[in-house]
């Protein structure tokens, strides 16, 4: 229906109502003032962030979590480079994301003007489509498309910029209908192909990932691993796709992989690969698929026909969202599958093994073991928790301990962002107030995007937040030893009382140096964040020379050396 004249910023907001935005982070600029009014009115939550990356990183994990677009909103130039790290995020992590951009007036543009630089070119590579609106009547149509692109196929990030002039212009155009999300479905002779090659098998895994999941998408695969008696694995940081107390998970395929489960994929005489895109984390760096033919038969559902075949020549290569295809194999009728049956039981028995105290803690020396710490969160933490972190060596007690409790429990980036962590945190609490969330940061982690804290209390967002502070930072320093050892640069951090400042903040605030501190400051802490809304800071002060469940700084310098005297 045709609308009265209205400004561009108001034709914008109502075009975002339509498409049913109901949240957006952003930090605030002059450039989309008629926005920022547009907004008022609004039936919209606009959510102040204190820095562009921060708000990116919220906006990203929104669309985790709820599979509609996170939207965020982000002034020219400095603001702009601030939030590209949320977009190359969700670009990598399939996400979709529509980031809005305020740009400079269309009288001033190509002259350099203040804070101006071409989104076209920046964002080119990192974004699946960017534009600029120069006309205020065309917005329905641009963000119509925006919505369309994001949640299509592959999902992932859209960069929209809008010149200043257009947004105050003024307009009379009528409106678009909400978006539909395009996904193909195998077809029946796929779905039998795929099946006479599970028949066949002597050693079948199946193999989790990637985008465009929902609970009945995981209901139905899970049917489809009970009724064939498969093992089932989950790739880098998509550990929740299925419950991991489940018979049939046998674990992750990422950094740090059971060994056991490398061999096990390995070996495998088919792998059904169903949604991951089979990067460098979940191939253990293309090791375990040979490339550009695997020797295992290859099964490969990917909602991206361009993703298929890309690296990995599969046998089948199927164009699929994850719910079109996991409805599938439900229905499909189960094979003979007692050759392998006994594999799951078997396989998470080696994962229960894996999954047991490490060494490196077992003497009881370490005044604060963070495999204890893990345990402690499980027994306390509701199965439905959501477990947010960023990138480094302290995220690994999360992966490779924690018992993810099914779908929507697991926040992490996949391009391996640091900074990701308490925003993730802060916009899941947000999304689900009603749910506990937990925040694993590192202390390199928390100091890049930290200050979102005071967004958590502003909005009254009980995160609790677990920094694991060793005064360093820890995975450059493991290769800095591996490679230079005994060589330190560039690696020791001089930090801030993370506890004070987090009370500072106006959130709850403590240390623990010790495992016997841990449970009561845990219960604390959770007690805290649901009485009053307001987020928990936990900060973990121990030994960095504890720097993986598998290794000490000490031990891979010792190692590096006398590799280096063999040399």
């Amino acid at each position: 229906m045709t609308q009265q004249s209205r400004t561009g910023g108001q034709i914008l907001v109502d075009a975002l109502q339509i498409h049913g935005v109901d949240t957006a982070f952003g930090v605030p600029g002059e450039s989309y003032l008629d926005v920022l009014d547009a907004l008022h009115d609004s039936g919209i939550r606009f959510i102040i962030n204190r820095q562009e990356g921060g708000a990116a990183f919220m906006a990203e994990a929104y669309g985790k979590l709820t599979g509609k677009p996170g939207i965020c909103f982000v002034t020219r130039g400095p603001g702009a480079t601030n939030a590209s790290i949320g977009v190359h995020t969700a670009y990598q992590d399939s996400t979709p994301m529509i980031l809005f951009i305020g740009q400079v007036g269309n009288d001033f543009v190509d002259r350099e003007a203040f804070q101006e630089i071409d989104y076209r070119r920046m964002y080119g590579q990192m974004a699946k489509w960017v534009a600029q609106i120069d006309r205020a009547e065309r917005i329905p149509e641009y963000l119509a498309r925006a919505f369309q692109v994001a949640t299509s196929g592959r999902p992932g990030p859209v960069v929209l910029a809008l010149p200043e002039d257009m947004l105050i212009s003024m307009a009379t155009v009528a409106d678009t209908r909400a978006y539909q999300p395009v996904q193909a479905s195998p077809s029946d002779a796929q779905v039998r192909q795929l099946r006479a090659m599970l028949a066949a098998a002597k050693q079948p895994l199946v193999l989790l990932g990637g985008t465009t999941w929902t609970p009945q998408a995981c209901a139905d695969l899970q049917q489809f691993a009970v009724a064939n008696h498969l093992p089932v694995a989950c790739a880098f940081r998509f550990q929740d796709l299925l419950d991991n107390a489940h018979p049939n998970y046998i674990g992750d395929v990422g950094i740090g992989i059971n060994p056991k489960l490398a061999a096990r994929v390995k070996n495998a005489d088919l792998v059904i690969a169903i949604g991951p895109r089979l990067g460098e984390m979940t191939t253990g760096g293309y090791t375990l698929f040979d490339s550009p033919v695997p020797r295992q038969r290859l099964v490969h559902i990917h909602t991206d026909a361009e993703e298929l075949g890309s690296v990995y020549q599969a046998e089948l290569m199927i164009n699929s969202g994850m719910p079109q295809v996991c409805a599938m194999l439900a229905a499909m009728a189960a094979v003979d599958a007692s050759v392998w049956k006994h594999t799951p039981a078997e396989a998470r028995a080696e994962l229960a093994a894996y999954q047991e105290q490490p060494p490196i803690f077992q003497d009881g020396q370490a005044p604060l073991d963070l495999w204890q710490v893990t345990q402690e969160i499980m027994a306390q933490a509701p199965l439905d928790t959501i477990l947010t972190n960023g990138a480094g060596n302290y995220a690994s007690w999360a992966h490779r301990f924690y018992r993810y409790g099914g779908m929507r429990t697991q926040l992490a980036p996949t391009n391996g962002a640091m900074g990701y962590g308490v925003p993730s945190g802060v916009a899941a609490k947000i999304v689900h107030p009603e749910r506990t969330v937990i925040t694993f940061a590192g202390d390199g982690e928390y100091m890049m995007n930290g200050q979102e804290l005071a967004t958590a209390v502003q909005y009254q967002a009980g995160v609790v937040i677990i920094v694991f502070n060793n005064q360093m930072f820890g995975t450059i320093r493991m290769h800095q030893e591996r490679d230079y050892p005994g060589r330190v640069s560039g690696t020791t951090l001089h930090n801030p009382d993370f506890a004070a400042l987090a009370q500072a903040y106006g959130a709850h605030g403590e240390v623990v140096n010790t495992t016997e501190e841990f449970a009561p400051a845990l219960q604390r802490a959770l007690a805290h964040a649901k009485a009053h809304n307001l987020p928990a800071l936990i900060e973990l002060r121990y030994d960095g020379n504890l720097i993986t469940p598998n290794a000490t700084l000490a031990t891979i310098r010792a190692t590096a050396e006398k590799a280096q005297l063999a040399n």
